[in-house]
């Protein structure tokens, strides 16, 4: 069978052709093929996410012709999971998502707007935004460029969105430089804590009168392997995302009553994961590397998106105050 690029890449590692190919281009950047163990069932495409823009997309292009004797193959259909948009799903219903101009944030965005919901897309970034909402075509999708550490970003979310709020993704964060505490700058502390919970907590208790007026409403918070362990990430990343675990936590309990769900998912490693600041602490990086070269398997943004709107959604019902590992059971190690 030929390779592609959706071909999974053990695929490609495994066959005769392919594998020397890998090899040559993982040697370039000083690794070896081992380090790709923990996303061999990923399609070789995502290698250029996974990459975080060092990897152009002609880098693909050129070893899907040099596996196949310089011609390009027909694209098979990929293999593993896919996704299965539910269409109505969100239909009537107000959604803000933040994060939304890349990686989980955007691709939960789009399921929403893809399964009928009214989106509203928060991001720093308004040139994304508006990429997004090119790609999503006559969806209801309305975009508000802001930051939500500051609270007249928060006022214009709220504004943006109006009389109706159904629901809350909370997905934009920043990751640490994997400092250990003695090493954690004030600046690194103060950022990570003020994206990572900050701005969820601000933006939830901006939503929180809307839905409590409403009955009902649905909060879903992305913490990370990292508030399950202190293995994972630096210190003020770890610190964060265990808070928002307890926000998370205290949240179903105090609004409950009201028919307010708040939840959480916890991801693990991601094929479009948040990116690292420069000058990362080699310390930190040193005594961290072994336990992730542990991570049994990298997700998908859209993977992570089916966890996100599934908890979102109606089909969570009976669900409150739950942290949803959706880590490809890194957790249980």
């Amino acid at each position: 069978m030929a390779l592609t690029a959706s071909s999974p890449i053990g695929d490609w590692i495994d066959d005769p052709a392919g594998g020397p190919l890998i090899g040559q281009l993982l040697a370039q950047a000083g690794v070896g093929v081992d380090t790709l163990a923990p996303v061999r069932g990923l399609p070789l495409q995502q290698l250029v996410a996974l990459s975080q823009g060092k990897m152009p997309q002609a880098v693909v292009d050129d070893l899907v012709l040099q596996a196949n004797g310089g011609v390009a193959p027909e694209e098979t259909e990929p293999g593993g999971w896919q996704e299965r948009i539910v269409p109505g799903r969100f239909a009537g219903r107000t959604v803000v998502v933040t994060g939304a101009a890349s990686g989980i944030g955007r691709a939960t965005a789009s399921r929403v707007a893809r399964e009928g919901g009214r989106v509203i897309a928060v991001d720093i970034s308004a040139e994304r935004l508006g990429e997004l909402a090119a790609s999503l075509g006559e969806a209801d999708v309305t975009t508000v460029a802001g930051d939500i550490t500051r609270q007249e970003s928060v006022d214009a979310i709220v504004a943006a969105a109006g009389a109706r709020i159904d629901a809350l993704a909370n997905v934009a964060g920043i990751n640490d430089d994997f400092s250990p505490l003695h090493e954690t700058t004030d600046e690194m502390w103060d950022r990570v804590i003020g994206v990572n919970l900050t701005g969820a907590f601000k933006l939830t208790r901006a939503v929180l009168p809307t839905m409590i007026a409403a009955g009902r409403g649905a909060v879903v918070n992305v913490a990370s392997e990292a508030a399950l362990r202190g293995n994972a990430s630096g210190n003020a990343y770890t610190a964060s995302k265990h808070a928002v675990v307890g926000l998370t936590r205290s949240a179903a309990f105090m609004y409950g009553p009201h028919g307010i769900r708040v939840n959480a998912v916890a991801p693990g490693g991601v094929a479009t994961g948040i990116p690292f600041p420069p000058n990362v602490s080699e310390a930190g990086s040193a005594r961290l590397r072994p336990f992730q070269a542990q991570i049994p398997t990298v997700a998908t943004a859209e993977e992570l998106a089916a966890s996100i709107t599934f908890l979102l959604s109606d089909d969570a019902v009976n669900i409150n105050g739950a942290v949803l590992a959706s880590d490809g059971g890194w957790s249980v190690q």
